[in-house]
């Protein structure tokens, strides 16, 4: 059994423990009930009926005081499996929380949502089921044998002469299981992944009119899980009746060779039914073995699928360093490169941002820009040595730190399917006091959306669905920049928050970047020169590297590739009107 299961099974320890008290107490009863309706048994067939009743009384009360054991036992057992259960779907979570990129990158969301709800039920059932009968089925055969060996050690052995016949049989099995098992998870998990992928592209697959094709490609991943899960459902159901004919072998020897040895008074009745019923005991045990092997198989398939999440390893990793005790959000970036799977994205970039100052990051589309971003928030690998916040290695600060100072706004905005108020507050501890709620009010006045919101069926209680489906991409994107700005961060880091809205709005929201910029660091991801010419320092990037930097009006008289990009705008803007196209116009079809 895996280490990491093993550690479950130890730290809940005590529950298991009680559990097992209350089983062999269980099986007490029940050698105490065989030994006892033995002695009955004879008293009534010898015409001591007195004595058979009083013994028959205490009989039902051991019964009673056996079955109150059993839910008790299993209540102990069960509950440890449940508690596990949530023990590892919380760790579970804790560590996608801490995986970088390059996880999500080779295990999709249906593949982890496999693992996070079916993958953990067969644990728990490992944890809890398969736990209690393997140790129920140790108990029930000293207790079962502590009631035939004194009867008779012979019939004992000529009942037990198919035991060899059963752990060949579901060793034999066990093997196969496993196997079949993990192939019927993963059929399972590329399925859920397959589903949950047309879910949230199902605007994109009725924009193409793709229905059929999209249809028959469920259809293949569909029948591949079929075929899996019969294939383990063949298996299961032939270990059983094969066990099950393998012990009824046992009870017919039982029954030719008791039933020889009390015709020949060797075996009074009493002694006989006392046997059978302790052989009952543990036949149940040995045929539900199958099930358990299968049950053991299936969990240890399961928690190997959970281990590709526990075993992997996170990009980022924490720092313990703290900041000063007094941070001003002063930014410095020295010497920043970055490659993506061997290809270079940002070439020694370097700038400094002091506190409470602005800097735009101009260029073209694949310049380096957004993974900029992310790395000034650590939101990627951050090179060592690269990046420093109030004259600290980024690396060196525990990432809650990093990107409670630093806030990412990014340009493909994501939203949770709750309301819009509680999307703006994500970051507030207490959405629903007074004073949350002033600021979220606040949020989305400064990013423009107020209104908007307040047009909505249910104003800011309105669920806004999965990503956000029920807004347009510019007022996602203003819902996520109102978010932004309801964080209050020392360094807000704005990924093109002008991409998806109209003319109107941009100078509104550029009105709303001048009051943040006044109070806390500012950073400005854009291709517009408009908007950059609103901060203190501009950046250009090109081919991740930092070929211009000054004020707007110093880039401007420069033939650089910034005045490039202002003509050029300029000349885009003049083009419109003159074709009677007003900017609104222009933004919306865009």
């Amino acid at each position: 059994m895996p280490v990491r299961l093993m550690g479950q099974f130890y730290r809940h320890a005590p529950r298991y423990g009680v559990g097992m008290l209350l089983l062999a107490l269980y099986q007490l009863f029940q050698w105490w009930f065989d030994t006892r309706m033995r002695r009955a048994i004879n008293f009534a067939t010898s015409g001591a009926s007195a004595q058979a009743i009083q013994l028959g009384q205490w009989l039902v009360l051991a019964a009673l005081a056996a079955f109150v054991v059993r839910v008790l036992s299993r209540m102990a057992i069960f509950n440890a499996g449940r508690i596990a259960e949530y023990e590892l779907r919380k760790e579970i979570l804790e560590r996608l929380l801490k995986l970088g990129p390059s996880f999500y990158r080779k295990m999709s969301t249906g593949e982890i949502m496999s693992r996070v709800t079916n993958d953990l039920v067969q644990v728990r059932l490992l944890l809890g089921f398969g736990v209690l009968n393997i140790i129920n089925t140790g108990f029930a055969l000293v207790s079962a044998l502590a009631v035939t060996i004194p009867i008779s050690p012979k019939l004992t052995l000529a009942s037990l002469s198919t035991l060899p016949f059963v752990l060949l049989i579901t060793r034999g099995f066990s093997k196969h299981f496993y196997t079949r098992t993990r192939d019927n998870q993963d059929a399972l998990g590329k399925m859920s992944s397959r589903v949950l992928s047309s879910i949230a592209g199902m605007r994109v697959i009725r924009s193409f009119a793709l229905e059929a094709e999209e249809i028959a490609a469920f259809e293949k991943t569909n029948q591949a899980y079929l075929e899996k899960s019969l294939a383990l459902a063949r298996l299961r159901g032939a270990l059983g009746p094969i066990l099950q004919a393998t012990m009824s072998l046992g009870v017919l020897v039982v029954f030719w060779y008791g039933g020889s040895m009390m015709l020949h008074k060797q075996l009074d009745a009493g002694g006989f039914l006392s046997f059978y019923r302790a052989l009952g005991r543990l036949t149940w045990p040995l045929i539900s073995l199958g099930f358990v092997i299968g049950l053991l198989q299936r969990g240890r398939a399961a928690f190997s699928r959970l281990t590709d999440i526990f075993s992997a390893v996170p990009d980022i990793v924490d720092g313990e360093q703290a900041l000063p005790a007094v941070a001003t959000g002063r930014l410095e970036v020295k010497q920043l490169s970055f490659a993506y799977n061997g290809r270079s994205v940002l070439d020694e970039v370097s700038f400094e941002l002091p506190a409470g100052k602005s800097l735009a990051v101009v260029g073209r589309t694949g310049s380096g820009k957004s993974s900029l971003a992310v790395l000034l928030a650590r939101l990627q690998p951050t090179p060592r040595g690269s990046v420093f916040l109030d004259g600290v290695d980024v690396c060196d600060l525990p990432l809650a730190t990093v990107r409670q100072t630093i806030g990412y706004a990014q340009q493909n905005a994501f939203l949770f399917s709750t309301t819009v108020a509680r999307n703006i507050a994500f970051s507030i501890d207490q959405p629903d006091e007074p004073e949350s709620i002033a600021k979220v009010e606040a949020a989305a006045r400064e990013a423009c959306i107020e209104d908007e919101v307040l047009d909505l069926p249910d104003g800011f209680d309105t669920v806004v669905g999965e990503r956000g489906v029920q807004l347009s991409g510019g007022q996602k994107q203003r819902v996520a920049l109102a978010a932004a700005f309801a964080s209050e961060p020392k360094v807000l880091v704005l990924d093109d928050p002008l991409s998806a809205v109209d003319a109107r709005t941009e100078q509104a929201i550029l009105a709303a970047i001048d009051r943040q910029r006044a109070r806390r660091g500012l950073i400005l991801i854009t291709h517009r020169v408009s908007a950059a010419a609103h901060c203190d320092q501009i950046i250009v990037l090109e081919k991740g590297r930092v070929v211009e930097r000054g004020t707007h009006e110093q880039l401007t008289r420069n033939a650089g590739i910034y005045a490039i990009f202002a003509e050029e705008q300029r000349i885009e803007s003049e083009l419109l009107k003159l074709g009677g196209i007003t900017p609104e116009d222009q933004q919306v079809a865009e």
